[in-house]
């Protein structure tokens, strides 16, 4: 059995070689009889697609998207809940050499008219409930998936599959070409785009082969939206690169839900956010005998404390957390894997994932912090073999430092003698919630739409379970009315102009903001005065 290092250096060999073929690497090259993607619908009955069904699906897909024009490098938008049509349509584009872009259908019209507008997308796939949120007319055609149709002029996801063609050969597009077209939150509440490579490939399999020990006999579970960062990255892309089924839930996370599907599917392996741990944990006293989970991870934000322990005691297995970025993947956890496992102290995150080297430098100067100073938590682009990042569209070089050599996260953290990492906080002001990350300045500008807010400012609250909330401090023009009527008011317009799932859940109306002399928000002073 190869070494770890050796595993993700022969992973690289194959991913970045310039003859790479996505839809090839991620489905054709799979026994067609080995299960692709187990659908499970709110009446909890699994639909059990192969790698030969999506190699067809997707195959009849591309067909229909050639019919369209579409072509090497164009941007293929999806709005579409998980399952099996958001993975035969991923697999289509990249038959095709075109560059998948998923959107969350919790998304606000203007978000994603935004986001499509940004990646210049020549063709959507959504859900019929969503296609009332392609609004404006844009240069992209429309396919809806369901069976009621769209508007005059759509397609329909039947129809694009059902037509007549030729069925184009796998491209080979190689490992420096981009399959997925990403948006990060940025400063001012502007979303960044930037590029996954097809080498990256490497990395999200060392995470899914080392980080979280997904073995050949389990059942995986990654409970996270395929159409976020992390769902996408480890919960459709790696299992699909590993040839290993993955569960796709198209209904509600309560925790009854969970322990049903966990014992009649008998899921042996589960990735969840601390949101879900923390509901279980407030609710299970005792499992159903049909649960027997072999392995329990976490990522999208920090463990609470006690979690782990809990999950020990009533799984029979702790809860290992894991750190990365939308712009990383995974680069630091509590791996899985035997090969890879490192004694962890108590608090600690865990220790760099094969394929990555990460430091802690000095808050100041870009050099290496002593062992247990606190200081800035980055990659190190030139020793990291999993590293693809090749910066933001229009700002290649955000986050890195003058020489290039480092990815500087915008965490901090201590790193002890051993390597294990300590982190202190987390992105600057962003709200890690429900395994979302939300940049206060989105949230923000959705308030502001409002005209009787003058100021308004987001940060993070406890949740009452040990994770954190969306809350906001807002000030309102005079004359206007403060109150529960208006409070409703301004989540249905974030809700309207941002994103469903970045609602804030507390408002507080003040008369002043706490700020800097220099006129900076105080987010550390925020938090509820008068009602």
């Amino acid at each position: 059995m190869p070494t770890p290092a050796q595993q993700v250096h022969d992973w690289l060999a194959m991913y970045d070689a310039p003859n790479a073929s996505v839809a090839r690497l991620l489905c054709d090259r799979h026994p067609g009889s080995a299960t692709a993607v187990v659908e499970i619908g709110e009446d909890l009955e699994p639909s059990v697609r192969t790698f030969a069904d999506l190699a067809e699906r997707s195959s009849r897909l591309a067909a229909g998207m050639a019919r369209l024009g579409i072509g090497p490098g164009d941007r293929v938008a999806t709005l579409l809940w998980r399952g099996f049509d958001l993975a035969a349509t991923a697999v289509a584009a990249w038959r095709l050499g075109a560059v998948h872009v998923p959107l969350l259908t919790a998304l606000a019209p203007a978000a994603i008219g935004t986001r499509l507008a940004a990646a210049r997308a020549r063709l959507v796939v959504c859900e019929e409930q969503v296609r009332h949120k392609l609004q404006d007319a844009g240069p992209w055609r429309v396919a809806v998936a369901g069976e009621g149709g769209g508007l005059a002029g759509d397609l329909s996801l039947e129809g694009l599959a059902a037509g007549a063609g030729p069925v184009p050969e796998p491209a080979a597009v190689g490992g420096a070409a981009p399959f997925l077209h990403l948006f990060a939150p940025g400063p001012g509440g502007m979303p960044r785009a930037f590029e996954v490579p097809v080498r990256a490939l490497a990395a999200f399999q060392s995470h899914l082969r080392f980080g979280l020990d997904v073995a050949e006999e389990d059942v995986y579970w990654n409970t996270h939206d395929p159409s976020w960062h992390y769902g996408l990255f480890h919960g459709l892309v790696a299992p699909l690169a590993e040839g290993r089924s993955s569960l796709q839930l198209r209904a509600g996370g309560d925790p009854e839900l969970v322990l049903d599907v966990l014992a009649e599917q008998r899921v042996s392996n589960l990735v969840a956010p601390p949101t879900l741990y923390r509901t279980l944990r407030s609710s299970v006293k005792t499992l159903p005998p049909e649960v027997a989970v072999r392995r329990l991870s976490s990522a999208g934000e920090p463990l609470p404390e006690g979690v782990a322990e809990w999950a020990a005691d009533v799984f029979g297995t702790p809860v290992r957390d894991h750190y990365g970025q939308a712009e990383l993947g995974v680069c630091v956890g509590q791996h899985q894997h035997p090969q890879a496992r490192a004694a962890v102290p108590a608090g600690s995150q865990g220790t760099c994932l094969p394929g990555w080297s990460v430091a802690v430098l000095d808050p100041f100067d870009d050099v290496e912090a002593a062992p247990g100073v606190l200081g800035r938590v980055a990659v190190d682009a030139h020793d990291s073999p999993a590293y693809w990042f090749g910066g933001y569209a229009g700002d290649r070089r955000a986050r890195l430092t003058p020489d290039g050599r480092w990815f500087v996260t915008g965490d901090t953290a201590v790193r002890d003698r051993q390597g294990c990492f300590f982190f202190s906080s987390r992105d600057e002001e962003a709200i890690l919630a429900s395994g979302y990350r939300i940049v206060p300045g989105d949230v923000e500008t959705a308030l502001l739409e409002h005209p009787d807010v003058v100021e308004a400012a987001v940060y993070g609250a406890p949740d009452g379970t040990g994770g954190r909330t969306v809350a906001a401090s807002v000030v309102l023009a005079e004359g206007a009315q403060a109150g529960a009527q208006l409070a409703e008011k301004l989540r249905e317009l974030v809700r309207g102009r941002f994103a469903e799932h970045a609602y804030p859940r507390t408002i507080d109306f003040v008369e002043e903001l706490p700020k800097s002399p220099s006129g900076k928000i105080r987010r550390s002073r925020l938090g509820p005065r008068r009602g």
